[in-house]
């Protein structure tokens, strides 16, 4: 135990301090803890690329097309058009409901920092119309992104920890979308209410007028893309939790690669070919979108080195057992670790796939539900975000923010979702 904590405070050491490239660093930590573990020195190069190899080779597929996805949703407009279709249907009296809808919905395909990019200029032109706070008014949709990124596939780190927990991905967005609606609901507009004092600056370059929209996608067809991996994904674990004798004749269809695929080829016809655009054109987006995943990828790649050294060493059979010991349930557990990590990493994304390694075999040993697993993972690698998150300075910075105000709300906003989202775990292990 103290060799592991020892291999994961060098991890955090060399990446928070010595901004040291996450797959190096993990790399690095592999090598040291299998050097403490006691794992033959011939043998530890073969076992950290067996464990990139193993971990990488069942998601790069679905995380590159879910990249790739996400960014034709992006750059067609139809996010901004679901956005101002949902803002439109709603009016202004419930624009805290339409901005949390809409942060949501759009967080589903799209990666965070692409989500919050993309919105940013959204939420700035709704202020200068209706007069509305800055961060009451935006806080909701950041909530709905974020929540997404952290708790539902086929985002990076969700997608790891189904891998690495032998979880389903099907059953782990069926349980996660009950567990996010309640804790959306109150980390986004009830939180938000409690904002409207706190007084934004936001840069120059949001104040003028937005583009016409009239070249956006329609309605129909932005909402039906968007949400169709989710649709198809749910659907079909849904009929084959009602109806099991369906299981193996479904197995390819419902099989996570296969409806990425599905839903990237429906996106490349209704988002671009449809609209006029070449094959080309469309392709153009994809080759920025791997460029932009390629990091994450490293991450998960490094995080399954370091997993695997702790299984080849046996140590994680000893720390599953220990673990599943304490007087603590597994789930909350879970999202202790990953809280910890969190607090001292930053990265949700290094914070989830790291906790993996650790809580894996805590899984299995205790008998708890995998996918409930996944999400209290999730839940913890989004607590108490502060000075050494990305994301932190990116809402600091774009709203104009003091580092206080940024404390009160961004921080307590990622608190609360945390925090909401391992009560509403619990609650729901209750029923599963």
């Amino acid at each position: 135990m103290f060799s592991v904590l020892l291999a994961v405070g060098l991890l955090t050491i060399m990446i928070a301090w010595g901004k040291v490239q996450p797959l190096l660093a993990f790399v690095l930590a592999a090598m040291a803890a299998a050097l403490m573990l006691g794992v033959p020195l011939a043998k530890i190069p073969t076992v950290i690329d067996k464990g990139i190899g193993d971990l990488l080779g069942s998601l790069v597929v679905v995380i590159c097309v879910g990249a790739v996805f996400g960014k034709l949703i992006a750059d067609s407009g139809a996010a901004r058009r679901i956005a101002i279709s949902l803002i439109d249907s709603m009016g202004p009296k419930r624009m805290p409901i339409a901005m949390t809808v809409t942060g949501f919905v759009v967080g589903l395909p799209l990666y965070y920092n692409v989500g919050f990019v993309l919105m940013i200029p959204l939420i700035f032109s709704l202020v200068y119309q209706s007069g509305r706070p800055a961060v009451a008014l935006g806080m909701p949709l950041l909530a709905g992104l974020s929540i997404a990124h952290g708790f539902l596939p086929p985002h990076p780190s969700p997608t790891a920890l189904v891998a690495a927990v032998h979880a389903d991905m099907g059953k782990t967005l069926l349980y996660g979308m009950i567990v996010a609606i309640p804790t959306l609901i109150i980390a986004g507009p009830v939180f938000a209410m409690t904002l409207k004092n706190i007084r934004a600056e936001p840069a120059a370059i949001f104040r003028s007028e937005p583009k016409p929209d009239h070249e956006l996608p329609g309605a129909f067809a932005s909402f039906f893309t968007a949400l169709l991996p989710v649709v198809l994904l749910g659907a079909l674990t849904l009929t084959t939790l009602l109806h099991p004798e369906l299981t193996q004749s479904l197995a390819f269809y419902s099989n996570p690669m296969v409806v990425m695929l599905a839903s990237y080829g429906v996106a490349i016809f209704t988002l671009g070919l449809s609209r006029g655009q070449t094959l080309p054109q469309v392709m153009a987006s994809a080759q920025e979108a791997l460029r932009e995943i390629a990091p994450i990828l490293l991450i998960i790649a490094g995080a399954g080195g370091l997993k695997q050294v702790l299984t080849e060493s046996g140590i994680s059979a000893q720390m599953g057992a220990q673990l599943a010991s304490l007087p603590v349930p597994p789930l909350l557990l879970g999202w202790a670790v990953a809280t910890l990590i969190r607090v001292c990493l930053g990265s949700a994304t290094v914070a989830g796939v790291t906790a993996a390694g650790v809580v894996g075999p805590l899984a299995q040993t205790s008998g708890v539900d995998p996918n409930l697993m996944v999400l209290a993972v999730g839940a913890g690698s989004l607590m108490f975000s502060h000075v050494n998150d990305s994301a932190f300075w990116m809402f600091k910075e774009y709203f104009g923010l003091s580092l206080k105000d940024t404390f009160r709300s961004w921080t307590m906003m990622e608190t609360l979702v945390g925090s909401f989202g391992i009560l509403f775990i619990l609650l729901l292990s209750l029923f599963v």
